[in-house]
């Protein structure tokens, strides 16, 4: 069975903040930034997912997640907005 790891962006509810990672199970993920299990984002909660993109490998998420962080908050709202409507 092929494992599939994702990119993801959350937007903070409080801060209108991006947070950028990655990960094998997004909706575990998600979970634990709201809960406050990640130690990045707990001050920021409640977090909404925003954006995702599929991988298939676990090396190809973490360049893409690379990319991302590096890009201008211009770039990333171009990028969430294009998914949105491609979705």
């Amino acid at each position: 069975m092929t494992k599939t790891y994702y990119v993801y962006i959350l937007r903070s509810l409080r801060d209108n903040n991006f947070y950028t990672g990655h990960t094998a199970n997004l909706r575990k993920r998600l979970a634990q930034h709201n809960r406050g299990d990640v130690r990045s984002t707990k001050a920021r909660r409640p977090l909404v997912l925003i954006y995702w993109e599929a991988f298939k490998t676990r090396s190809e998420a973490m360049k893409r997640e690379r990319k991302i962080k590096l890009m201008c908050r211009e770039a990333k709202l171009k990028l969430i907005e294009n998914f949105r409507q491609s979705g």
